[in-house]
C-alpha cells in the first residue's frame, strides 16, 4: 500500500491525524518514532536547514522536490508536503505533482499567493485572484491522474482579507476538486472555530507555537470537524533553541555541558537505526 492510500484510509477513520513538521530527514524518524501517523515537510523548516533564511520563497521546486524524496525514504509514515505555489504556471504546477508523485509523498499542499511567495504567519502576503487560483488547483488535480495522492488547497486570505474571504476560497477550491482545504494563518482560537463553521468538507488547520490557537488539544480540532492539524515549527523551534544553548554554554564553560535534555551518542545511533545498516552490510561484507 503506498503511504497516499495509507492516509486516505487513516483519514476515513474519525481521529485526527496530527502531523508535527520536520524540517528534514532526522526529524522525519524522529516524528516516526514518537508515534505519529504522518509528518509534514515545512517549507519553513525546509528553507531554514537548507539555506539558513526566512521562508520568502527562495528553494526551488527541485530543491524541494529532492528535500521530500529524502524524507520519505527516511520514514515509512506519509508525508505532508509543502509546494508553495506550484513554481509557475499549470504547466510548471503539472510538473511539480510529476515530481512530488516521483518523490513518494502522500499529500501536497499548493497556495494562492502571489510568487514570491512568503510564510502565511508574516505581513505582505499577496493574493492570487480567486478564479484563478481555482484554476491552477484543477490543474494539480488534472496532472495528479488515477495517482491516490491527496491535492489540499490553502489559501492565505485570512490575515489579508478576513475569514469571509477565506471561506469562499476554501470553497472555490473544493468545487476545483481538492481533496481538503486549508485556511492558513491562524493566530486565535476564534479564527479557528470561525474556520470551522464557514468551512464544510475535509479541511487541514496549522498551529504555530506560542500562538493563542495553539492552545487547542486535538481533541477540540477534531471535534470542530477538522481532519489534518499540522504543527510545522514545534521541533524546529525546539532544535534550533537546544542548538543555541548547547552551544553558548560550550563556549562559555570550554567543554560540552552535557545534560538529561541532551541526546547521548547510542540514543542518536538508534534514531538513525545504526544497527540496521550494519546488520545489513555485515550480510554482504568479506571483511
Amino acid at each position: 500500500m503506498s503511504t497516499a492510500l495509507a492516509l486516505k484510509t487513516r483519514l476515513a477513520q474519525p481521529k485526527i491525524v496530527a502531523a508535527p513538521g520536520a524540517p528534514d530527514s532526522l526529524t522525519a524518524r524522529l516524528v516516526q518514532q514518537a508515534g505519529f501517523d504522518a509528518t509534514y515537510m515545512t517549507g519553513f523548516g525546509a528553507t531554514s536547514v537548507r539555506l539558513g533564511t526566512p521562508d520568502l520563497g527562495l528553494l526551488t521546486l527541485t530543491e524541494m522536490a529532492d528535500h521530500a524524496r529524502n524524507m520519505v525514504r527516511a520514514v515509512d509514515i506519509p508525508v505532508i508536503a509543502d509546494a508553495d505555489t506550484g513554481y509557475g504556471g499549470p504547466l510548471n504546477i503539472s510538473r511539480t505533482v510529476e515530481e512530488y508523485l516521483h518523490a513518494g509523498v502522500a499529500a501536497l499542499h499548493l497556495e494562492d499567493q502571489v510568487a514570491p511567495k512568503r510564510c502565511g504567519q508574516l505581513a505582505g502576503i499577496r493574493l492570487t485572484p480567486a478564479d484563478e487560483a481555482a484554476l491552477r488547483l484543477k490543474a494539480a488535480v488534472t496532472a495528479r491522474g488515477r495517482n491516490d495522492l491527496l491535492i489540499i488547497g490553502r489559501t492565505d486570505a485570512l490575515p489579508v482579507a478576513g475569514i469571509n474571504e477565506a471561506a469562499d476560497r476554501a470553497k472555490r477550491y473544493q468545487d476545483a476538486g481538492i481533496d481538503l482545504a486549508f485556511v492558513d494563518g491562524v493566530k486565535t482560537c476564534a479564527e479557528v472555530e470561525a474556520i470551522a463553521t464557514q468551512v464544510t468538507g475535509p479541511k487541514v488547520v496549522s498551529l504555530v507555537d506560542g500562538t493563542d490557537a495553539a492552545t487547542l488539544t486535538w481533541e477540540d480540532l477534531q471535534d470542530m470537524g477538522f481532519d489534518i492539524v499540522l504543527y510545522a515549527v514545534t521541533a524546529l523551534f525546539a532544535q534550533a533553541h537546544a542548538s543555541a544553548e548547547a552551544l553558548a554554554a560550550l563556549k562559555s564553560a570550554r567543554r560540552p555541558a552535557f545534560s538529561q535534555a541532551t541526546m547521548g551518542y547510542e540514543d542518536f545511533c538508534q534514531a538513525v537505526d545504526l544497527i540496521g545498516h550494519q546488520e545489513f552490510a555485515g550480510m554482504f561484507e568479506t571483511y
